[in-house]
């Protein structure tokens, strides 16, 4: 990296500084958890769902202002959609929110919409599609 200090946007700091829906859930209805070695960045997501939307979100970080900031809006971006919308979210999707991320921290961005689409891929492996299941 050279000497040149990274420029994060106004909101990313915002969302580093202030997180939203940061902590653990207490039996979600899913969970995602996704990490990139390269940087050691560990995400988590946790969901409630009531009728196909994302009644609760909250998210776990260890990592740099990025991941941080970029699951804070993850979280603020999936909130009140269907799964099927959250699904549709992606890291530009993110990215853009944020007013842009340095070229070297884009991939914190995938990590959160990943985490995010793990949770739901969870969600929906344990029959929580709407279905009521008797065993």
């Amino acid at each position: 990296m050279s000497s040149k200090q990274m420029e994060y946007t106004e909101k990313v700091m915002d969302h580093f500084m202030n997180p939203r829906n940061v902590g653990l859930m207490e039996d979600p209805d899913g969970h995602g958890k996704v990490g990139n070695p390269v940087c050691g960045d560990v995400m988590e997501i946790f969901i409630m769902v009531g009728d196909e939307v994302i009644k609760d979100i909250k998210f776990r970080t260890f990592g740099c202002a990025a991941a941080i900031a970029t699951s804070s809006m993850t979280t603020e971006m999936a909130k009140g959609k269907t799964l099927d919308e959250a699904m549709k979210l992606s890291r530009d999707d993110v990215a853009r929110a944020l007013g842009g991320l340095p070229p070297q921290k884009l991939h914190c961005s995938n990590l959160a919409a990943d985490a995010l689409h793990e949770a739901i891929k969870d969600y929906r492996s344990r029959g929580g599609d709407g279905i009521d299941r008797i065993s």
